[in-house]
């Protein structure tokens, strides 16, 4: 099912997401409506904190983004043999950071439109179960790890805004704005204030 993704001001979006507790069909349903929502909006990556279930689960699709660059870009973005992921990650922990960083233009499907330069490390070791409940414990680089980090950042109640300079996010008021009021054209189903 194709469900709707909260705009930006949504108190929702803003809060710390609790721990899925165990595999059930609700968690499964949530799981594959998360995935076609996010097909269906063109994203690369969705928190179930942005359709309005404040849990400790994302989906990331960095495969997609993969196949639809150019070669040069995939050497930037991507290392050799690495083609990106598709992937569930529930109850999700960052336990490394390398101290390389990357900036990059970052969006957000809960923030159209609209996209800033981010601040993240380029390879990251993430602790997480898959929608099968099957533990792992795996290194990312790159714009997999930029995805995963994003994603993660929504499990904590953090906004890629937050992370921006003030001068960076007073540039976007307006815009932002205009984002809470639902004064804005979007190709996807959103709820706003």
């Amino acid at each position: 099912m194709n469900l709707s993704i909260l705009a930006y001001g949504n108190r929702i979006l803003k809060q710390k997401c609790s721990k899925i507790s165990g595999n059930t069909p609700e968690i499964q349903k949530l799981v594959a409506d998360m995935w076609t929502t996010m097909e269906n909006a063109n994203g690369c990556g969705l928190s179930s904190s942005q359709i309005g279930k404040p849990l400790q689960l994302f989906v990331v699709d960095s495969e997609i983004t993969y196949k639809n660059m150019d070669s040069e870009d995939k050497i930037l973005y991507f290392k050799k043999n690495d083609k990106g992921i598709k992937e569930t990650f529930i109850n999700a922990k960052i336990i490394h950071s390398s101290e390389e960083t990357w900036e990059d233009y970052e969006g957000c499907l809960s923030i159209p439109g609209l996209s800033q330069k981010v601040k993240r490390p380029w390879e990251i070791t993430i602790e997480y179960m898959d929608q099968h409940f099957t533990k792992h414990t795996r290194a990312f680089t790159g714009l997999t790890a930029r995805i995963i980090q994003h994603e993660y950042d929504h499990t904590l109640g953090i906004l890629y805004t937050d992370r921006l300079t003030p001068l960076s996010k007073k540039l976007m008021e307006s815009k932002l704005k205009k984002i809470i009021n639902g004064s804005i054209e979007v190709g996807y189903p959103m709820k706003f204030l």
